[in-house]
């Protein structure tokens, strides 16, 4: 009679940091799948791009302030999203709330500035192809930058509501940040696309 063994899980932690936890898999195959739709969109423009004669068609060229200011702004934002991290991975619940807020503020701030940044392209989605893939380009930052405000946000309330369930939340606070860390490193290439290629 063969006996069998029974394995005993129930001293695991039930969420982990990093590649140790779930929803970090998860996350990290959405930015893969998000950034070959940015490669994608990016690979149009510069084929649109070859194809014409004047680039920008038919349009002046964008306006830099709006961009540049979205571009300081999240560049500074990696600062404060790289502390929250940091705190989360120490566990220090109060200065997450902290970053948690100011991670608030501070994803909020670019889509103020983003109002301001589709009328700086000079040109409307429906004019042209150029005023089409720029639209595109910045039409799929900004719901990426809507994304994890929103993701921000509800993480931002759960750490002033939920004390209970917070070992999981400190993995998803980091989670979340990796996911800001990609909503701007994306943004560099697009902004080189759209404000500095037709100036070259």
């Amino acid at each position: 009679m063969k006996t069998r063994v029974v394995a005993d899980f129930s001293g695991l932690p039930i969420h982990g940091f990093r590649s140790a936890s779930v929803t970090w898999w998860g996350t990290l195959a959405f930015m893969l799948i998000e950034a070959t739709g940015f490669a994608l969109v990016i690979a149009v423009y510069l084929y649109l791009m070859n194809l014409a004669a004047i680039w920008p068609i038919d349009a002046p060229k964008p306006n830099l302030l709006p961009g540049t200011l979205v571009t300081v702004i999240l560049l500074v934002s990696a600062i404060p999203n790289y502390l929250t991290s940091r705190w989360a991975e120490r566990e220090d619940f109060r200065r997450i709330r902290i970053g948690m807020v100011l991670m608030s503020v501070l994803g909020t701030v670019p889509l103020a500035v983003r109002a301001f940044e589709f009328p700086a392209l000079n040109v409307n989605w429906d004019s042209n192809a150029y005023g089409s893939v720029v639209w595109a380009l910045l039409g799929l930052h900004t719901a990426h930058l809507i994304t994890d405000l929103v993701d921000t946000l509800v993480l931002a309330a759960l750490m002033f509501t939920r004390k209970g369930d917070n070992v999981r939340r400190f993995g998803d606070v980091q989670d979340n940040a990796m996911y800001w860390n990609f909503v701007v490193v994306t943004w560099l290439p697009i902004y080189g696309c759209i404000y500095w290629i037709p100036r070259l």
